[in-house]
């Protein structure tokens, strides 16, 4: 007990220190400002990624009708 007390102390001398603590909810809300600028973003990003797929269905759907117009001739 005579070691814990003392010890205990000077982890509690050694926590506090003359720098004043990093405002953690400024340096979140600019990361996540630089993330995402608008609301609108993630859902035009989403609507793209739609498209390039819808594109990428269509594309193989034309390729699978030649072949299938080319084995029926």
């Amino acid at each position: 007990m005579k070691v814990v007390l003392p010890l205990l102390c000077l982890c509690l001398l050694a926590a506090c220190s003359d720098k004043p603590p990093v405002p953690q909810a400024a340096t979140a809300s600019q990361a996540h400002a630089a993330s995402v600028a608008t609301p609108w973003d993630a859902m035009k990003q989403d609507e793209q990624r739609a498209k390039d797929v819808q594109k990428i269905v269509n594309k193989q759907a034309e390729q699978q009708r030649k072949q299938i117009e080319a084995q029926s001739q």
